[in-house]
């Protein structure tokens, strides 16, 4: 049996919940190596590898086991369906936090039930962050599993990979997969992947996979694969001696008669030492998801899956050996290449499971290039071979990339639903790349109130509409070479969509950049955009274009009803809905006729859920997915109006990566370069999906996908519709590392919509799928019940959180959705709504709601602590910070105050840790400023020895309060620099240019309210607070802040609040003798209305503070 004790080889011991197999039989005490793995899904596919034998995984994501672990069965070839061996072959594993209620069409077990299975044991409720960097400052560690009642000091820290780890996991008898195929491959097993031998046999192989140690007779096969492993392949010396009797043959016959030899992984190692050169140990090795090679001959970057922890040395590789691919991170030796011999091999996974598919082609060139050999048709060498086939012919030459003198930049005009301050952002993003390479902006847009039109950003700014007349006298008067239509909204595009009808490009000579007109018509007219999916064999949900009542009711009746209405080219859903009958299809119709000339009729497909990714194309067709997200509110209601989380929570490896996939294979196809967001369908019970649509432009999305993982979308695009390679651009916050990576994430990011609907009479409450809403926020977490709580309080700063007593339970109002249905649902898990109910009446996720009733239930356990919150046991507090609840919401559960509260967690030190969004999960040195708080941690990502300036900002887009605001931050932080203060931001407002982390020394994006205001200022003690910069939340806070001893700059907080105070704003007047209206400041209903009857009519009615 063995003892729940982790301990580490730098003294630390980790004895946190358990989970796994704590009870395994004869075990014996082994030491392990420990590893991070920075892949955000695949932790089945992960475990069980071979190549994680006798290692600790640790994986950087802190949500593991969402989708529960699938059932064991067998797919094509006898091989298992879903795991890449037939065991796990990690030792243990550590995690954050392990999802006990899993949820997924294909689960079976969950992931704890599973690790119980097989004998394995683990730990959650660990700071893997914390662990990751420490893993990566000291190298790999070591670390032991002390069987209960052996002493720890008997078992010495012995290195596994010492041990031949290969030798352990090979197979001890040949076996043969595809017997019937017409190429005979022989795989040497040092730890084979199933999906290396299925990518073999489905390309027609006939795969013989024999043992490690298997004598090798050329004669018996016609192609020679070599596996990945564990461990140091020196150790391999029988597979070494083989493999170098196979290459001296090779060598001395004639070249159609040699035998093409491809090596993945440990097979790379292998074949480098056979060719003389040398592996060395890498400090902590590359193992994820996101780990960008560049191919040495075309300069193209792929990302590739990567599980090793040795290299190769290129400087050691023989004159007739070259370099294959390098990793643009670390630049480290990724694969290598015969100059003429069919032989090649590469460091990374082809094969995927988990992770991207960018490269399994070689299996094609691999399997093309045995076909040839065999029939003894050599066309080629392997090496032009893959030159060939990872050439994009399409590429400009550096010759025809002219870089433009002067670029004109449309902005997105006055604010509007659909169309608000994310383009504010994208347009300052767009200024600032195009500076850098010294290139004259010219900006168009009459918003007044936005950064971007700032004194000292563009070179000139013209304030005029976004239309096509006035476009076309500002290129007639500034004559620019270069046009970016992609950063101003659809207001912008459709603007650019004119300007090339008229002609007016074409005649001053003004090259669009980026993405070209022709692609954007592809995405905006329905009918050509399905036309060109279906070139390519993806699936656009059934729809027809109608240009008139009578057409789209034709439509209707042929699709079957309900039917889903949108507007083409229009911005947030405009026009748009669902139709149940003729009648209501002929009300919407008529009403989208009133904005466009046509409309679309979409088949529903309410109740899916509804993905997104965002993709990035250069010109040289270098490819990624920066952030995949999933809406919480299931399909039919618009994206905008969604909760949305990101990364997605459940998706597996299998899913998350086919949709990858198909965002990839678009934005190639409609020949988009720069940014754009494509979002699907996606069925609840199966791996069905059809492609909703194509933004080929910034959006909202885009914003949020750049706050959620740091990665500067709007930059980027800038940049590359300048021609500038994606592998040359830098990753602007490692600054080491390449831009053509796929972030990694080690924290939740929860976006939830604000609507200001209750400020209009008789406008509906329902949301569907055009906009209402008026602005957004971004929470950032480690748990998803952190940031949920946490986005909910930005939204309303009167919400405590996931608060029941906001709106009473409603089936009703659970089904037709509204902007108040979350609150709905807290009330309806209160009322012991079971989760399965909950799910047939919204199709919201059972992951979701699960999560939501962990908060409910939390709340229930806080209230049992109503006489005495003393008597609470620290866990409690501790749980339910973790949950997300704020101080003044455990005071209202246990009759308390907030203070009180905040004065017992500081007793019993539960407080928060300051963690960093760095892009890469920890596995690269990152001084990022990027922060927000957590009470999922044990330590804090930097250092508080400096003093700072704190600028407090607007929070959320609301009536009243916008884009006004983030310029006064942004003008407030930018002159405090200049006057040499290092400055401090606090926002979370996704939209803003303030929560640009380039425009301050610290950006922490979290809450605006006194608890975490105050949370901040007692950990980084700065000179002071800057609160009017930010309009009226921040002014909310102030006397709180004052009372606490916080250093208020600028105006008073006690005058603060006697100009917020009606009654003490009234009572000054009169004391200095000047007039003001008479007034009441009444409580209750009742006793307002007996105020009011003291008056005559009318009167006015408003809040207390102003």
């Amino acid at each position: 049996m063995l003892a729940s004790l982790l301990k580490r080889k730098d003294g630390r011991r980790m004895e946190e919940k358990k989970l796994g197999s704590w009870q395994v039989e004869g075990e014996t005490s082994q030491v392990i190596i420990m590893v991070f793995q920075t892949g955000m899904v695949g932790y089945p596919e992960a475990l069980t590898d071979p190549s994680y034998r006798g290692q600790l995984l640790t994986l950087t994501y802190p949500l593991i086991g969402n989708y529960g672990v699938p059932k064991d069965e067998d797919g094509a070839f006898g091989l298992s369906q879903w795991f890449e061996s037939s065991k796990i072959h990690a030792s243990a594993l550590i995690i954050g936090e392990l999802s006990d209620q899993p949820s997924h069409w294909s689960s079976a077990r969950s992931l704890d039930l599973w690790l119980q299975e097989h004998g394995v044991p683990g730990i959650q409720g660990i700071d893997t962050r914390c662990l990751t960097k420490k893993i990566r400052e000291k190298g790999t560690l070591l670390g032991k599993l002390v069987v209960e009642g052996t002493p720890e000091q008997s078992v010495p820290f012995e290195n596994p990979d010492l041990r031949n780890l290969v030798q352990e996991v090979s197979m001890k008898e040949a076996r043969v997969f595809n017997p019937s195929g017409s190429l005979r491959v022989t795989v040497i097993d040092c730890g084979v992947k199933f999906n290396q031998i299925r990518c073999l046999a489905e390309r027609g192989a006939r795969v013989t996979v024999v043992p490690w140690d298997h004598p090798l007779n050329p004669d018996d096969f016609d192609g020679l694969f070599i596996s990945n492993g564990p461990g140091d392949p020196q150790l391999c010396s029988s597979t070494i001696e083989n493999l170098r009797s196979v290459l001296a043959l090779n060598q001395s016959r004639d070249r159609n008669q040699t035998k093409p030899v491809f090596g993945i992984c440990l097979g790379h190692q292998l074949l480098s030492l056979v060719i003389g050169a040398k592996t060395y140990k890498l400090k902590y090795g590359n193992r994820g998801h996101n780990q960008p090679c560049i191919h040495k001959d075309t300069g193209r970057c792929y990302i590739t899956s990567q599980n090793h922890g040795f290299a190769v040395d290129p400087d050691t590789l023989p004159s007739d050996w070259d370099v294959l691919f390098t990793n643009a991170n670390d630049h480290s030796n990724e694969g290598i290449v015969h100059g003429s011999l069919p032989m090649f091999s590469v460091q990374f996974h082809p094969e995927h499971m988990a992770g991207p598919t960018d490269l399994v082609s070689l299996f094609d060139v691999f399997l093309e290039t045995v076909r040839e050999h065999k029939e003894g048709k050599v066309t080629q060498t392997v090496k032009q071979r893959l030159t060939e086939h990872l050439t994009y012919s399409a590429a400009p030459k550096p010759e025809d990339v002219t870089r433009p003198r002067k670029v004109l930049i449309l902005g997105s005009g006055g604010l509007s639903i659909g169309q608000a301050g994310e383009f504010d952002y994208s347009g300052s993003q767009a200024i600032k790349a195009l500076k850098e390479e010294k290139i004259q902006t010219v900006l168009i847009n009459p918003n007044i109130a936005t950064v971007q039109t700032s004194k000292g950003l563009a070179d000139k700014v013209y304030f005029l509409p976004i239309t096509a007349d006035y476009v076309t006298q500002v290129i007639k008067n500034e004559r620019p070479d270069g046009v970016l239509l992609t950063f101003g909204g659809q207001t912008a595009l459709n603007c650019g969509v004119e300007l090339t009808k008229r002609g007016v490009l074409e005649k001053y000579k003004v090259k669009v950049l980026g993405t070209p007109v022709s692609s954007i018509e592809m995405t905006e007219d329905r009918k050509i955009f399905v036309e060109k999916m279906e070139e390519i064999n993806e699936h656009v949900a059934p729809s027809e274009a109608a240009f008139s009542t009578e057409q789209a009711v034709a439509a209707a009746e042929r699709l079957g009803f309900p039917v889903l209405v949108r507007s083409a080219f229009a911005l947030g859903g405009l026009g748009s809905g669902f139709a149940n009958t003729r009648e209501e299809l002929v009300s919407l119709v008529t009403s989208a006729f009133a904005h466009t000339s046509q409309v679309l009729v979409d088949k529903s497909l309410k109740g899916w859920k509804e993905i997104e990714y965002e993709v990035v194309r250069d010109a040289y067709d270098n490819c990624i997915t920066v952030c995949n997200m999933e809406n919480i509110d299931p399909l039919g209601i618009h994206t905008g109006e969604s909760i949305v989380v990101a990364p997605s929570q459940t998706l597996n490896d299998r899913e998350y990566n086919m949709l990858r996939n198909t965002a990839i294979k678009v934005i190639r196809h409609l020949g988009i370069v720069g940014e754009c967001n494509i979002q699907y369908a996606l069925n609840p019970e199966s791996e069905q999906y059809y492609i909703i649509e194509v933004n080929a432009r910034l959006s909202r999305s885009s914003a949020l996908a750049s706050k959620a993982t740091g990665y500067p979308l709007a930059y980027v695009a800038a940049k590359l519709g300048l021609g500038i390679p994606l592998p040359q651009l830098k990753n602007s916050v490692t600054n080491s590392t390449t831009a053509n990576f796929e972030p990694s994430l080690d924290y939740c990011v929860v976006k939830v919509p604000r609507w200001d609907l209750s400020k209009f009479l008789r406008v509906s409450t329902k949301i569907g799928s055009s906009m209402k809403s008026v602005g957004e926020v971004m929470a950032i977490g480690r748990s998803f019940e952190e940031a949920f709580q946490k986005a909910l309080r930005m939204v309303d700063e009167n919400c405590v959180g996931f608060d029941h007593t906001i709106k009473p339970a409603s089936e009703k109002e659970l089904q037709t959705p509204t902007d108040k249905r979350i609150f709905v649902l807290a009330s309806a898990l209160r009322e012991g709504y079971s989760v399965e109910k909950l799910y047939e009446l919204t199709k919201i996720d059972r992951w979701f709601l699960y999560k939501m009733k962990n908060i409910a239930d939390h709340e229930k356990l806080l209230e049992t602590y109503k006489q005495d919150e003393t008597a609470m046991p620290p866990e409690v507090m501790r749980k339910a910070k973790q949950l997300g609840f704020s101080d003044k919401q455990i005071a209202l559960a246990v009759h308390s105050t907030e203070l009180a509260v905040r004065r017992l967690r500081s007793q019993w030190s539960i407080l928060p840790v300051v963690k960093q969004i760095d892009t890469v999960a920890a596995e690269w040195p990152a001084h990022t400023n990027y922060l927000y708080l957590t009470y999922h941690g044990s330590a804090h990502d930097l250092s508080f020895d400096q003093q700072h300036v704190m600028v407090i900002g607007s929070g959320v887009y609301r009536i009243g309060s916008s884009v006004e605001f983030d310029w006064c931050a942004v003008g407030c932080i930018t002159e405090l620099r200049k006057m040499g203060y290092k400055t401090i931001m606090v926002n979370y407002n996704p939209e803003t240019v303030s929560t640009d982390y380039d425009m301050c020394d610290r950006l922490y994006f979290d809450e605006i309210s006194f608890e975490v205001v105050m949370d901040i200022y007692e950990r980084e003690n700065p000179e002071g607070v800057i609160l009017s910069m930010g309009g009226q939340l921040p002014n909310n806070i102030a006397m709180s802040l004052h009372r606490q001893q916080c250093r208020i700059l600028g105006t008073s907080p006690e005058f603060i609040d006697n100009a917020e105070n009606r009654f003490k704003f009234s009572r000054m007047l009169d004391a200095i003798g000047s007039a003001s209206r008479s007034g009441k400041s009444s409580p209750t209903p009742s006793r307002r209305w007996a105020s009011v009857s003291r008056w005559d009519t009318p009167v006015w009615c408003g809040p207390r503070t102003f």
